[in-house]
């Protein structure tokens, strides 16, 4: 059925290139959108200004002589309060190329109209049409039962007709991108440097991760793509810039859940002469518009007595970890700020003065997930050796999550780095949160999924 309506559009290609009609022409022409169209309806209505729209077939009612085209771009809710969509009839009377265009137009077509707006006598805001053109033929039909389909891998394998056929999937996108943009925008604002650091570092680090390795064929060099720019970063506070921040993509080669896919976008900054304290209250400052309500703080000791019923110095170094993330996180629903976590699982925060043992680090909790990882930075050079050289020896002795000793590194901290403080903010994470998604693939526009 699929390959003879692929023939039979395929004919139709041919057919329009016979009479001189160009199926996938370079430019169309647009002077407005829908959404702005509907928009300024009444206006463009009564001056009877001519306007030209573009955008894709959605649905078509031939009815002889006339033929009704409910067209659709872009536009829509996410950028406008009006509907990116509108019906567009073609007259047999208004159309030199009516014939052609009847013979040949399928819904999933591209089609650029020129004409006038008006209501029909139904009172259905519409464009009648004094020039058709079709600037993108379509040889695959789009789907019909494509909304609540129950195989949700297939939704994001192909993600483009998701987009499609479900308008609500494409305006969370559109709030993705309004979340990254407030958040720059907000930084800026603050005097922090936006900076870009190495995809392919040499040693991985800046993070307790498994990562991917890669060979860069002329240097016949294995390198790894990060698990986190935080080495990196550091380097610069050392080189003497006081705020700064990226946002890009990170590694890790981990498992799949709602939570988690293997590459995934991360906000990480780093402020020179602040501590976890006065950070945890930046963001809370910068996350409130997104993070209503009243924000709890309880320490990680305190979480697992609470949670887990259990005590942190009765766990070993490599228990604590894995009950905070499977006994304790999944139970804390409000904006929640888990504080003192253990040396021996923050081998890059600096450790409390009052007990060594704990470190100045936190974690904001929202609805099971962590949102953000922050600390008070280790400048120390040669505590920082020693935590970098017993992660080496786990590594070592099997664990592939380890961090690594990064010689590179510790040379740029013996230089003197200033007291600092930074975190990790998870895009992903954040814009699953605010669009009340229930798994962060539906908020990456192109999951990682097993090849098919």
């Amino acid at each position: 059925m699929l390959e003879d309506i692929i023939k039979e559009r395929r004919k139709k290609i041919e057919n329009l290139i016979k009479n001189g009609v160009r199926p996938f022409p370079s430019k169309a022409k647009r002077t407005i959108s829908i959404a702005e169209a509907l928009k300024n309806f009444n206006k463009l209505s009564r001056s009877k200004k001519h306007i030209s729209i573009a955008g894709r077939v959605m649905a078509l009612r031939d009815q002889g002589n006339l033929i009704f085209a409910d067209v659709k771009d872009e536009s829509g809710p996410a950028l406008s309060k009006a509907e990116g969509k509108i019906q567009t009839l073609l007259k047999k009377d208004n159309l030199e190329n009516f014939k052609i265009l009847k013979q040949n137009i399928d819904v999933g077509d591209f089609i650029s109209i020129g004409g006038n707006l008006f209501k029909t006598k139904a009172g259905e805001k519409s464009v009648e049409a004094k020039s058709v053109e079709i600037i993108a033929k379509s040889l695959r039909p789009l789907p019909t039962h494509w909304y609540g389909l129950k195989d949700v891998e297939e939704r994001f394998r192909k993600r483009y007709l998701d987009v499609i056929l479900n308008p609500e999937i494409k305006e969370k996108f559109f709030k993705r991108s309004e979340i990254i943009a407030y958040l720059r925008q907000k930084l800026n604002e603050e005097g922090f440097l936006e900076v870009e650091t190495p995809m392919l570092q040499p040693i991985p680090g800046g993070a307790k991760a498994r990562p991917f390795i890669t060979h860069h064929n002329a240097l016949d060099t294995d390198f790894y793509l990060r698990i986190a720019p935080e080495l990196y970063l550091k380097r610069l506070l050392v080189a003497g810039f006081e705020k700064i921040f990226e946002i890009g993509r990170n590694f890790r080669n981990e498992g799949i859940d709602r939570d988690h896919n293997p590459e995934f976008t991360m906000l990480e900054l780093y402020w020179a002469y602040q501590d976890w304290e006065g950070l945890m209250k930046f963001v809370e400052k910068l996350l409130k518009k997104f993070l209503a309500g009243r924000w709890g703080k309880i320490t990680f000791s305190e979480a697992l007595k609470k949670y887990a019923k259990t005590d942190v110095k009765k766990l070993a170094a490599e228990k604590l970890d894995e009950i905070f993330k499977k006994e304790v996180r999944p139970k804390i629903i409000k904006p929640t700020f888990i504080t003192h976590f253990p040396k021996s699982i923050s081998p890059l925060a600096k450790s409390c003065p009052d007990n060594p043992e704990l470190t100045e680090r936190f974690q904001l909790i929202v609805d099971g997930t962590e949102i953000v990882n922050g600390f008070s930075e280790l400048n120390d050079p040669i505590e920082q050796r020693k935590r970098m050289e017993e992660q080496e020896k786990l590594y070592r002795a099997g664990d592939p999550e380890a961090s690594r000793l990064d010689e590179d590194f510790l040379e740029a901290l013996e230089y003197g780095m200033p007291p600092a403080a930074g975190l990790g903010i998870g895009i992903d994470r954040l814009a699953a949160f605010i669009t009340k998604s229930h798994n962060i693939k539906e908020v990456i526009i192109f999951p990682t999924l097993r090849p098919k």
